[in-house]
């Protein structure tokens, strides 16, 4: 893996010096123990605060040798922290501190990667004044660019002949223009992210099965439709997206390039409504939906919970992130409410409270809104200025203060006579501690 690290001119700095960094990189690809021990002496001698990060990352990457040995007392000598082979806490312990790297990181972390894949380095090589974003919290999760593969363009089929599915199986339901869609979660989560053109619009659905989100974005922008994909990094355990024509990272739960040449380019895409129910409930809701066909290209094990079963049965995390916030368990759902292009602010409610509470309402940018929760406990929310609702079937008709009979819907809520209709305020849910370490002043409710 790590062969051809050296031949990358790409990644070696404009400097007439050698970067402190190349001492770190010497010893991932050295075969010479003279040369390993040369570079570890050169760390050792040359040893300041920003090489804890060297170091840890190096770490990571490095097999345990005599070289990892002495690297990883080093590294614990000099910070005087004994956390061993957890790097998850060596990195709660780098990212609780302020920043301490230069640009010539951006360097080292395209000459850290490249050999697992040679389009990493596009990711951070040259774009020290490209960044949104802490460079060191960003995190490779395993895979290749792409290689968790996006479905592009999958094949749908009508509900009649999803014979494959249960009516208690999980769906993420979604409707743009009057079409409707089922994306079963025992399909998505193999692949994490689809690419379609739906109700006449390109858009992509990207699902971080670390953090349980699932988020539908449009994925045209003032004209210029990005097409995205999986870059193969995390970033505060959220998987980052690229786009194919600048290398841009994004993240997906702002819907923003944070690491590119589109990064502060004030790009935000636009965000719809994804329903998580089951299967039964949103065909009978929608007779006429299309749902994600088998045939997708892909031999995966496709049943109920084949995928991720182990990270979903506990509150444990693959990857951390910087702080934890104890009010919600780790992997407690909550829905998420934004208006990004409006506000800043962000309300993460607890699925379980609205699961107990099937009409909430509440304001966001000093807009009222309601929330109404079914027996599949989907979520479904809208703008509802000027109206209190007091009761829910929990099927479709909500009631409001005047006897008022309105029908839910995914467009939006629809009085029961005459014209009257009120718009859809779209949501998504997620885990409570990566929409916590995304928006870090969110309110939470209750």
């Amino acid at each position: 893996m790590l062969m051809g690290l050296m031949s990358l001119p790409a990644v070696r700095s404009q400097s007439e010096e050698v970067p402190s960094y190349r001492y770190f990189i010497d010893l991932l690809h050295s075969t010479s123990k003279s040369k390993t021990e040369a570079s570890l002496d050169q760390i050792e001698q040359e040893w300041e605060e920003s090489f804890e990060l060297y170091a840890v990352e190096t770490l990571y990457f490095l097999d345990e040798s005599q070289a990892f040995s002495r690297l990883l007392l080093l590294l614990q000598d000099k910070t005087g922290e004994g956390f061993g082979v957890d790097f998850n806490a060596w990195y709660a312990y780098l990212w609780n501190k302020d920043p301490m790297y230069d640009e010539d990181y951006f360097s080292f972390k395209a000459a850290l990667h490249a050999p697992i894949d040679r389009r990493f380095v596009s990711y951070f090589f040259g774009r020290e004044a490209q960044s949104e974003i802490r460079l060191d919290e960003v995190r490779w999760g395993g895979v290749k660019q792409d290689g968790i593969p996006p479905l592009r363009n999958p094949t749908m089929i009508e509900a009649s002949k999803a014979r494959y599915l249960s009516n208690s199986d999980v769906v993420f339901g979604i409707e743009v223009n009057g079409e409707a869609r089922a994306y079963p979660k025992r399909i998505l989560a193999w692949h994490e992210l689809f690419t379609d053109r739906i109700g006449n619009t390109p858009v992509a659905g990207v699902y971080c099965t670390l953090c349980g989100t699932v988020i539908l974005y449009k994925t045209q922008h003032d004209g210029h439709t990005y097409e995205l994909g999986t870059s193969g990094f995390l970033y505060r355990s959220n998987k980052l997206m690229y786009d194919r024509e600048t290398q841009s990272l994004w993240n997906t739960l702002w819907g923003q390039p944070v690491l590119g040449p589109l990064a502060g380019k004030g790009i935000q895409l636009e965000y719809l409504s994804v329903v998580t129910t089951t299967w039964g409930t949103w065909k009978r809701q929608h007779p006429d939906t299309k749902v994600l066909s088998l045939q997708t290209g892909h031999r995966r094990d496709y049943s109920e919970g084949a995928a991720y079963r182990d990270y979903f049965a506990t509150d444990q995390l693959m990857f951390n992130v910087p702080t934890n916030d104890r009010r919600l368990k780790n992997k407690q759902e909550v829905l998420v409410i934004r208006l990004p292009e409006e506000t800043d602010e962000a309300i993460a409610i607890s699925s379980k409270y609205l699961r107990k509470n099937p009409i909430y309402g509440g304001t966001i940018d000093g807009k009222s809104f309601t929330v109404f929760t079914d027996k599949s406990d989907a979520h479904r929310a809208f703008f509802t200025q000027g109206y209190s609702f007091v009761s829910y079937d929990k099927n479709g008709i909500a009631t409001d203060s005047d006897g008022g009979e309105w029908l839910v819907t995914e467009g939006k809520l629809k009085r029961t006579t005459g014209e009257r209709s009120l718009p859809r305020l779209h949501t998504f849910n997620g885990f409570w501690f990566g929409v916590r370490a995304a928006f870090p002043t969110i309110q939470l409710i209750p």
